[in-house]
């Protein structure tokens, strides 16, 4: 018994500094800025969970959860899932096991400065956010040369990455890849930017982003290996705050970048 309680005390205490060592990543960025592109790599490289809140607000409705069910009485009528419900997505996955031992990368979220003050309430506290720069010209010229194989949902640009010739004739642009809707939401993310790195003013680290990926992904490294010191805020989220019920979660509107 003694054996057992030492062997379980050890393995508590390998978890807490793992814990404190795991890598708590946002990045930021407008539409297009290239978040996606780089999120890649970083799972790839540090091997962190991904929470997008799109792909989390579509698991969650498809799986039929409790939160799910609420989110997609507002995704069906075209509305944006309220702060509180995303909110409560992300601290039900930042709850599972794997956040603690492996880290997590939080793609896109927050938006707002709300949205920052409400995970700081409930302890969702990263070491690091990168925030991708791209020119607002840049973006636009990103967005309206997308197109989508609809067969394999693979993504292409007419100028930086073009469709390969057997599938090119079927390749769609998306009705919301237009220049008008890139520029409302872009001044939508430039509307709350202010908000987001005063949140976060001590961790933010601003990266080009109008490179090559490669190149930006060098900076994004660096950015996140120099911000894996252990922090003083917790982690994961309160335990008494926590939903009972770990659900996935993700998402106020489909993923874009």
């Amino acid at each position: 018994n003694t054996m057992g309680k030492i062997c379980s005390k050890d393995a508590s205490a390998a978890a807490s500094k793992s814990n404190l060592q795991a890598h708590r990543v946002i990045i930021a960025g407008a539409p297009a800025s290239g978040k996606g592109t780089q999120c890649e790599r970083i799972i790839e490289k540090f091997g962190l969970v991904h929470l997008s809140t799109g792909d989390m607000l579509r698991a969650a409705k498809k799986e039929g959860t409790e939160l799910g069910k609420k989110a997609e009485e507002y995704m069906s009528q075209g509305k944006l899932v309220p702060d509180e419900l995303v909110i409560s997505l992300v601290e039900a996955e930042l709850a599972k096991p794997a956040c603690a031992t492996k880290g997590w990368l939080l793609d896109g979220f927050p938006r707002t400065g709300a949205q920052a003050k409400a995970m700081e309430e409930k302890g969702i506290i990263p070491n690091r956010v990168v925030l991708l720069d791209v020119p607002d010209e840049a973006l636009v010229e990103r967005v309206t040369g997308r197109r989508l194989d609809p067969e394999t949902g693979a993504i292409y640009h007419i100028k930086f990455k073009p469709p390969p010739a057997d599938v090119a004739d079927r390749c769609i642009q998306r009705t919301d890849d237009n220049e008008e809707t890139c520029k409302a939401r872009v001044k939508t993310y430039h509307d709350n930017l202010a908000a987001i790195e005063s949140a976060y003013a001590n961790l933010i680290v601003r990266v080009d982003g109008n490179r090559a990926p490669d190149a930006v992904y060098v900076d994004v490294n660096a950015a996140i290996e120099g911000g894996a010191a252990p922090a003083a805020a917790a982690a994961q989220p309160k335990k008494e705050e926590a939903p009972a019920a770990a659900e996935p979660a993700k998402a106020e509107e489909p993923k874009q970048e």
